[in-house]
């Protein structure tokens, strides 16, 4: 796949669906072909986000844009039924990348070796454009860049190292750029912390897009201010004075409802140990939470939103 032409930022649709904000299906897809308009052409979606649809739609509605999935599925039967669903609700036969989610280290890419097999034999007979992981472990983003048959790597990595598991953010930054040498094409997560660094957003992107390596930036949107203050901001440009004022002080927090019966399921998936088990329900540390929303996925009584 060549890369050469994507922009340096992507669209980052976890923040569309019922995971976090939920947006109906037409609001969603208005706003990723805002996105395209501004020359945005890759959005960053997964198998776990369940926003297939909104890509579907805007496509159809005439954005045109690459697609990078990812899949948690670690055996050959769960990677072929991933990329038959991608396949599927995209309505694409081809996927232009495709990652295995929340890799932590060489070992669990070693526990993950039939779907990763599925994936590059995909790669091979030209269904998948290129196939890497995501992480959010420093030893994640080393065996990426130690892994010759990988293309791609998508790290977590801000500025104040927040929601890294094992390691500084200049820990991060010296794997990327391993990786980098090693010639994977590089995209970064959570340049604004899951919004810990909204206060200085400015400061926060540029710091992550000159770190050798880092080509691009997955940022999730939910408002049309909100797209075109990131186009913006990508490119080192002011917003619209009318965007900023828009999403200023406009903060995104974890939301547990009354009903929780204190499971557990949200805190064992809590990939930054943001959440504990208390007095019979989860609650939730705002100074480690990055509002992923990956554990409302996992909540099995639909307890938990991300607003």
């Amino acid at each position: 796949m060549d890369f050469s032409g994507i922009h340096p930022l992507l669209y980052g649709s976890l923040t569309l669906g019922p995971l976090q904000a939920h947006l109906d299906l037409s609001q969603g897809a208005d706003l990723i072909c805002l996105a395209a308009e501004l020359g945005v052409n890759l959005v960053d979606t997964a198998q776990c986000y369940q926003t297939y649809p909104y890509l579907r739609l805007a496509a159809e509605r005439g954005a045109k844009f690459a697609v990078c999935t990812k899949t948690y599925a670690y055996d050959a039967t769960g990677a072929r039924q991933a990329l038959a669903q991608a396949q599927d609700e995209l309505d694409r036969e081809h996927i232009d990348i495709f990652l295995l989610h929340e890799q932590e280290s060489e070992y669990t890419l070693r526990g993950h070796a039939e779907a990763l097999d599925v994936l590059l034999q995909a790669r091979s007979d030209g269904i998948i454009g290129a196939v890497g992981l995501s992480t959010h472990h420093v030893a994640g983003a080393l065996a990426c860049a130690r892994d010759a048959r990988l293309d791609v790597l998508h790290p977590l990595i801000n500025r104040r190292g927040l929601g890294i598991v094992d390691g500084t953010a200049e820990q991060m930054a010296d794997a990327i750029a391993q990786a980098a040498e090693a010639g994977k094409w590089i995209f970064a997560m959570k340049a604004l912390g899951g919004g810990h660094l909204c206060d200085s957003a400015a400061e926060a992107l540029a710091w992550v897009r000159k770190l050798p390596g880092v080509s691009a930036l997955a940022i999730g949107m939910q408002s049309p201010e909100e797209v075109r203050a990131n186009a913006a901001l990508i490119e080192g440009l002011s917003p619209a004075p009318a965007d900023a004022a828009a999403i200023a002080c406009r903060e995104r927090t974890l939301f547990i409802e009354q009903w929780c019966n204190g499971c557990g399921a949200c805190a064992a998936r809590c990939p930054f140990g943001a959440l504990t088990i208390l007095h019979g329900r989860a609650t939730v540390d705002p100074a480690k939470c990055l509002r992923c929303g990956y554990c409302a996925a996992d909540c099995p009584n639909f307890c938990i939103k991300v607003l």
